[in-house]
């Protein structure tokens, strides 16, 4: 508890996260202004009372844009890092534990897709399939697990040698006892801070691919697409582009926070 207490990198980090979900659920029912409405009439007008974002080149709210697509980047940001942490877990707990025959193919699984570029798989996986979200969800998921696997294998090849693991094996315990209950709660704390700094580059892709086309589609609002729409106009409406910037930045800044913030909590006192 002391070491929570005096953890402030961690308190930042949760305080901003706490915002961001707060924002993201109930800021949709605060802002008065629908984010699909097109008003030609208030096409790219500048921050104002009014509209404290402005409005786009569609006449859109842009701060009503912004807050609602802070639920979609959230979502999808959150199921593309915690599928790929599971799998990737899961497999680099059981490669590391049995070792042999299936350690060295799952081993070369990883290095084959550890040597392709991160963005070239994501953005081929996509392209290939088509954008939508599930599509999302499928690429980051056969991309992302490797990094996980390979966190946890090299945990677990040294933890499986201590001696706590070889006398749970001695008396008896089953593998599945040894790994879930005896092995995985030592190990998985780098998996848990590296998923953190994840989240970071995860968001940048994520609104990389809607910049691109290949994300969420229009209408909806999505962070990537808004910078997207608003790089036309960038000298008379430089806000359509800054506000979703800035939110994405803010993201950043806060699993930046969590991250630094957990691995001083769950790193064993010496």
């Amino acid at each position: 508890m002391e070491r929570f207490r005096r953890n402030r990198n961690l308190h930042i980090g949760l305080i901003l996260l706490l915002a961001l979900v707060l924002a993201s659920l109930i800021g949709p029912l605060v802002v008065p202004h629908d984010p699909l409405a097109i008003d030609f009439g208030n096409a790219l007008t500048a921050p104002s009372l009014a509209h404290p974002f402005g409005t786009d080149d569609l006449g859109r709210d842009v701060l009503a844009r912004v807050v609602a697509a802070a639920k979609v980047d959230l979502q999808v940001v959150a199921v593309c890092v915690l599928l790929p942490f599971l799998i990737g877990s899961a497999i680099g707990l059981i490669s590391g534990y049995f070792g042999g025959w299936l350690d060295r193919i799952l081993m070369r699984l990883v290095d084959i897709l550890w040597a392709f570029p991160f963005y070239v798989l994501v953005i081929s996986i996509v392209g290939a399939l088509g954008p939508s979200i599930a599509n999302m969800y499928l690429a980051f998921t056969l991309v992302v697990w490797i990094s996980f696997a390979r966190i946890v294998r090299g945990e677990v090849l040294l933890a499986k040698e201590l001696d706590y693991v070889k006398a749970a094996s001695v008396l008896g315990y089953s593998h599945v006892r040894i790994m879930f209950r005896h092995i995985l709660p030592n190990v998985i704390t780098p998996a848990i801070v590296f998923m953190m700094a994840d989240v970071v580059l995860t968001i940048l892709a994520v609104t990389s691919l809607g910049f691109l086309g290949l994300g969420i589609q229009p209408p909806t609002p999505e962070w990537g697409v808004m910078i997207a729409d608003g790089r036309n106009f960038i000298q008379d409406g430089w806000w359509i582009s800054l506000f979703p910037g800035l939110a994405i930045v803010l993201v950043g800044v806060t699993f930046t926070f969590l991250g630094d913030g957990l691995d001083d909590f769950l790193r064993p006192k010496a």
